[in-house]
């Protein structure tokens, strides 16, 4: 699957989102280059493989091109060990609210005690209902896309300031 990714991306107040999900899956991921707002990510989902590449995020940081493609586990295993230092682990759980579904990554390892909530959108300005568990809006803010975390995690940020805003 490939074409324009529009999402908006926030903040998770409580863990409401746990009960109120319909799946939930394990997911690591690696990049093998990230920069300029471009990246190549290579990424395990549960058992399933994916290589996927994304350009950089229009001026508001709501849209972007993705191209996605479903690859072996066993090539997925060997794409991880080219990837750039750092990784993303995490449980990405689905919770359907409205016409759309919202997906909360609670992040483990360097990124523990971060939860983040996305929902794809097929317009900039279309409409969604918002669930209860929904805090700030984060949507443009490079500190929160996944590559970056891999550099700068989410537990350093309270130590060194300037990277969470780099």
């Amino acid at each position: 699957m490939s074409g324009l990714e529009i999402e908006r991306k926030f903040l998770v107040r409580n863990d409401d989102y746990k009960r109120q999900a319909f799946s939930s899956s394990r997911i690591q991921q690696g990049y093998i280059c990230s920069g300029h707002g471009r990246t190549v990510r290579v990424r395990i989902r549960d058992n399933r493989g994916y290589l996927t590449i994304k350009g950089p995020s229009d001026a508001k940081g709501l849209s972007r091109y993705e191209f996605e493609k479903e690859i072996t586990l066993d090539e997925a295993q060997h794409l991880m060990k080219l990837c750039e230092p750092g990784g993303i682990d995490k449980t990405r759980w689905l919770v359907k609210s409205g016409d759309h579904t919202f997906e909360v990554d609670e992040f483990y390892g360097d990124n523990e005690g971060l939860v983040m909530a996305e929902v794809e959108l097929h317009s900039e300005d279309e409409p969604f209902v918002k669930p209860d568990f929904i805090g700030q809006e984060v949507t443009g803010d490079r500190r929160y896309y996944n590559a970056h975390l891999t550099k700068y995690p989410f537990k350093t940020w309270g130590e060194n300031a300037e990277s969470a805003d780099q």
